[in-house]
């Protein structure tokens, strides 16, 4: 979606330049999410392009673009949290949110799942609000045109309305299946054009996710991971409140069911990702607010107090956690600042081609981040070590210190793990070299540059 959104902004109907003909990925995704933020961004993309303002505060424009969507998507589930719990929920609500790291984190990334996640806030909204037609409409575009795993969610809330009798089976099939024929519709003319072949690109994930059961080759982890480890991490101290949040207070019990179905159903996908349930947290983090709300207001009372405090202490322990979680973040990106070094350290105008492996594209490289004549990029795959000295790359970034026919002209510093120290902070942040950039030993040009070279 990054790249997409980039090709839809600088090239516009040039398709034949779009990076995703030459490089498709494992599965087509559709391109509709990266036209609408596109078009919302385009006036400000378009004064930096008047104004030669670098091409990496495009990036910056479309994900305030889309952290701006998924934020008013929010601000209306808030909404109704106030009118059908009240303020003290929605207080509690806001500050639960606004000190989980992950979801905010997430809110910007240009992924499937964070379009998908403005449409099921959106089911959440109007869930709360009683139109039963539009829960089920905003999930199927999620689910046909974004993501398809939202199936499940369709499925565990849809359930949760035919059960519960507030709708019927009849008019709930017309309602899905009219909005369903509609969206396929939309994302098979769009995408068809723009992939240059007809598909729908949510079936074929489908297929090769559920089907093929291919997803596996990108790593396992266990049946219960979701619950042990991504649900916590992601919600903090929000993890225990829900829980009991669904044991004070039951008018939640009815909306918190399908959504904790959702995700033990997606539990049983071996391959997992925290992203795969991000949809799930906004209405986790309901249930909490009304855990928070209770115990707030009777915090003067024997028993509660207790209960106050240590529910003060998990919201500065989150808080805390939220701000490491922050700075590992912020150290995480190595490609990216790698790739404006060498931009920045090699200014003469002479035609030179750097190659980014895939470890570096994945940590901070995007098509905005690239530059202009006489700069050239290639993300060529499956290049042994060995066949390097063979190709006429001019630079190199990679994850590799030592390759032959290349000199190691810089390296840098990336996460790498959390240290507890006996002093003021407590805690520090360990870094070590993530990313290595080389410089072909044929170029004197290059050679004659001052570089600090590797550690």
């Amino acid at each position: 979606m990054n790249r997409a959104m980039h090709d839809i902004l600088y090239h516009n109907y040039h398709i034949e330049k779009y990076d995703h003909l030459e490089f498709p990925g494992v599965v087509p995704r559709s391109f509709i999410g990266a036209l609408i933020v596109s078009v919302i961004s385009s006036p400000a993309v378009f004064v930096m392009h008047l104004r030669h303002v670098p091409k990496v505060y495009g990036l910056l424009a479309v994900r305030i673009v889309l952290g701006s969507i998924i934020l008013m998507t929010l601000r209306l589930l808030r909404v109704q949290v106030k009118r059908k719990f009240g303020h003290h929920a929605e207080a509690f609500y806001l500050i639960l949110t606004a000190t989980q790291f992950h979801l905010l984190f997430y809110s910007t990334r240009p992924l499937p799942n964070v379009l998908a996640l403005a449409f099921v806030n959106l089911t959440y909204y109007f869930w709360f609000k009683g139109n039963h037609r539009r829960t089920l409409q905003a999930l199927i575009v999620a689910a046909v045109i974004f993501r398809c795993d939202m199936i499940l969610l369709l499925g565990t809330i849809g359930l949760a309305l035919l059960l519960s009798r507030s709708i019927s089976l009849l008019e709930a099939i017309k309602c899905c299946v009219s909005t369903a024929i509609i969206c396929i519709g939309f994302t098979v003319l769009v995408d068809s054009i723009l992939w240059r072949r007809i598909l729908w690109p949510e079936f074929e994930v489908l297929w090769f996710n559920s089907v093929l059961n291919r997803s596996s080759e990108w790593g396992t982890h266990s049946i219960h991971w979701y619950f042990t480890s991504a649900l916590p991490r992601s919600m903090l101290v929000a993890y225990p409140l829900c829980m009991v949040g669904a044991l004070l207070d039951r008018r939640i019990v009815p909306y918190i069911l399908p959504v904790f179905s959702f995700v033990v159903l997606y539990s049983k996908l071996p391959h997992k990702e925290l992203r795969f349930i991000m949809a799930s947290i906004p209405m986790l983090n309901v249930s909490a607010s009304l855990a928070a709300s209770r115990i707030y207001n009777n915090r003067k009372k024997t028993g509660w107090k207790l209960l106050y405090v240590l529910m003060i202490g998990g919201f500065l322990s989150s808080l805390g956690y939220s701000g490491v979680t922050f700075m590992a973040s912020y150290n995480n990106y190595p490609g990216g600042y790698a790739l404006k070094a060498l931009h920045e350290a090699d200014s003469v105008m002479k035609d030179k081609i750097v190659h980014i492996d895939a470890f570096t594209a994945m940590s901070g490289v995007s098509r905005f981040c690239e530059s202009e004549y006489p700069w050239r990029y290639s993300k060529e795959e499956k290049i042994s070590i060995e066949e390097y000295q063979e190709r006429n790359f001019t630079y190199l970034l990679n994850e590799h210190r030592h390759i032959s026919g290349y000199k190691c002209l810089f390296a840098v510093d990336g996460f790498s793990r959390a240290k507890i120290q006996p002093r003021i902070p407590p805690l520090s942040l360990v870094k070590e070299p993530k990313v290595f950039a080389h410089g072909n030993t044929r170029d004197p040009d290059i050679l004659s540059l001052n570089w600090p070279g590797c550690p």
